[in-house]
């Protein structure tokens, strides 16, 4: 999945690499799961460059409807650190349109996200999770991740101290 022309088909979803095209959409799916005050500490999605530069240009895949090429959800890997001994290692996020949660979407996506990673050399992908994103837990469990610890009351989040899950997923090819 690391070039352009790659792609999965899973039951009517491209995933294929993210376009400077799909800015719009996938700005308004981040913003709709930054709504819900379930996804993240931030409160409005950045600007497509702020977005962009955030993100590591070979880590970022959208799910497409293979019927109307609608992005339906997204996935993006940031560097957690510019320091070598760090290099394998990654923070993600993953993004489902609010009317296609619950169908697969955001399995496709981590699915083939963990297969890029992979093949890219990453060792260890992580991320944080409020403890009440319940189905984001689940799906990351049952694709490998495990639970690494809580960070309790870490930040303040619409005037609430909110905890939150650490969980890592470590290859089993890269970094071995």
């Amino acid at each position: 999945m690391a070039d352009e022309q790659s792609t999965q088909r899973l039951s009517g979803l491209e995933i294929r690499p993210m376009r400077a095209s799909d800015a719009g959409e996938v700005l308004d799916i981040y913003q709709a799961g930054l709504d819900t005050g379930q996804a993240s500490f931030e409160t409005r999605a950045p600007s497509w460059e702020g977005f962009d530069d955030g993100k590591l240009a070979h880590l970022r895949y959208v799910a497409a409807d293979l019927e109307t090429g609608d992005v339906l959800g997204w996935i993006a890997a940031s560097p957690v650190s510019a320091r070598p001994a760090y290099a394998g290692v990654v923070e993600h996020s993953v993004y489902v349109h609010p009317g296609c949660q619950a169908h697969g979407v955001g399995r496709a996506l981590l699915t083939a996200f963990l297969s890029a990673a992979d093949d890219a050399g990453v060792w260890t992908v992580q991320a944080g999770v409020f403890p009440e994103n319940v189905a984001s837990l689940s799906l990351h469990q049952a694709l490998g991740f495990r639970v690494i610890g809580v960070r309790e009351r870490l930040g303040r989040h619409r005037g609430v101290w909110r905890d939150v899950v650490l969980i890592e997923r470590r290859s089993a090819v890269a970094g071995t």
